[in-house]
């Protein structure tokens, strides 16, 4: 087999009959990081780097590992310099999907077929930089190239939505949705808190003294959302602490916050618990789906938060995080009321999620391999796992979570391939019939996404 051929990830014949009949399904993007603005202005390009490394942090914490100094990731180093460096090491990256990611970028978007390595990286410099003075490699048109048909951004709840505005009356193909994430909204011990509430309540013309008021701006931005065709809310959450807790302790915790900034941990997850169960009120009054991404512990790298904040590459996972106590309350007080989407950062919670999907019926659904596991080792795992305890016909379906347009396609595809392995060898197997593999594979690719977020 030659890299990234005709047979990339599929090992069988019945395989690769399922992905001939999936690879050019229109792409139904339900989460990932892209940035609207970008999109709105629909400028050209500028080089490589700006593409496909400027904001991936995948890409970051590769290059560190390789000794690249920080000048030549997010410093101030030109673009044409940071790539240099980044061909320099690019071979080392060999057995990580950013290997692939990239090379299948290249190939499909630009037909370049060269394997990027520190001699030829001035030629494939160039050779994008000619490439992208075409209209068709502006945001919008890569979009409509790579077929995405919807795509569904992670938006805070302070965002005017105003470049999404623009776009829906636009001639723009892809329809581009906003999410609603009000993280910062729960994050009652960060420094930030409370300037994050005086901003809320100038968003929304409201005095935010007391809880009951932070909810009602809150609710007023969940409407403008709604508003504006949005079909889910995102949550962010190291553990899922949602127990019932009265509005009578939570506002105690809030006032208590506001007015001497003190707030124990157990405080917090009581807070953090009773904001959770407000949010999925919302949700299910406005008949929204509700994400949530469990388990990242976040910028555990002192170094890299303090120089370069938050998001940067310094987040892990942790495999002794407790799922079941902590969500068990709030799944049980929805059951049946809300459509619920689980995603794990950690593979070993895979048995637990799988588990808890099945228990809770049709309404809570298994999420898609993410962050870490979102390779084909990861996405084989998760896909083989979830046909044998859940049901592949209640799989929530793939997800970019990405934040940088070119790699929509990519990522997808690299699904596709791993997706149609995995019922082909089922096939042969003789596990599944050949039918029911093809009518599967299409369901989880297009059909179930629409279902279950309403588009």
């Amino acid at each position: 087999m030659v890299f990234l051929d005709d047979d990339y990830l599929l090992t069988n014949p019945t395989a690769r009959q399922i992905y001939q009949e999936i690879k050019d399904l229109p792409i139904i993007d339900a989460h990932n990081h892209a940035d609207v603005k970008e999109i709105k202005e629909n400028n050209k390009y500028s080089d490589i780097w700006q593409i496909e490394a400027a904001t991936d942090h995948y890409v970051w914490e590769l290059l560190r590992k390789r000794g690249v100094k920080e000048k030549y990731i997010t410093g101030s180093a030109s673009n044409k310099e940071k790539w240099m460096k980044m061909a320099e090491v690019f071979e080392d990256f060999v057995g990580n999907p950013v290997y692939e990611w990239i090379h299948l970028d290249l190939k499909r978007r630009f037909g370049i077929e060269a394997l990027i390595n520190e001699r030829n990286a001035e030629t494939i410099w160039n050779q994008v930089k000619e490439l992208i003075k075409q209209d068709e490699f502006r945001p919008q048109a890569l979009l409509e190239h790579m077929n995405v048909e919807i795509m569904c951004t992670t938006d805070d709840p302070l965002d005017s939505l105003e470049h999404h505005k623009v776009l829906k009356d636009s001639s723009c193909k892809t329809k581009i949705l906003p999410t609603w994430r009000p993280d910062k909204a729960m994050q009652i011990r960060k420094e930030e808190f409370v300037n994050y509430i005086k901003h809320l309540g100038r968003r929304t013309s409201i005095e935010i003294n007391v809880l009951a008021d932070l909810i009602k701006g809150l609710q007023i931005t969940h409407d403008h959302f709604e508003n504006m065709g949005t079909k889910a809310s995102d949550h962010g959450i190291e553990i899922p602490y949602a127990r019932d807790i009265s509005d009578e302790k939570a506002n105690k915790i809030f006032q208590k916050r506001l007015k001497t900034g003190e707030i124990t941990e157990q405080e917090e997850k009581a807070f953090k618990s009773y904001m959770l169960h407000r949010f999925g009120e919302m949700n299910v009054r406005s008949d929204w789906v509700m994400q949530l991404h469990i388990g990242a512990v976040r910028d555990i790298c002192d170094s890299l938060y303090q120089t370069l904040g938050p998001d940067s590459g310094g987040d892990i996972s942790n495999h002794l995080i407790p799922i079941v106590e902590p969500l068990k309350n709030f799944l049980n007080k929805f059951d049946g009321r809300l459509k619920i989407v689980l995603y794990v950062l950690d593979p070993n919670h895979y048995s637990t999620i799988a588990t808890l999907t099945r228990a809770f019926g049709e309404k809570v659904n298994l999420g898609a391999a993410w962050w870490f596991n979102d390779s084909p080792i990861g996405m084989k795992r998760q896909l083989e796992y979830i046909g044998s305890v859940d049901l592949f016909m209640n799989f929530a379906g793939m997800v970019s979570d990405s934040r940088k347009l070119m790699s929509y396609g990519s990522r997808t595809e690299m699904f596709r391939r791993v997706l149609s392995d995995v019922l082909g060898t089922q096939v042969e197997k003789g596990q599944i019939p050949p039918n029911l593999a093809l009518k599967t594979a299409r369901y989880i690719c297009y059909e179930r996404k629409k279902q279950l977020f309403n588009f």
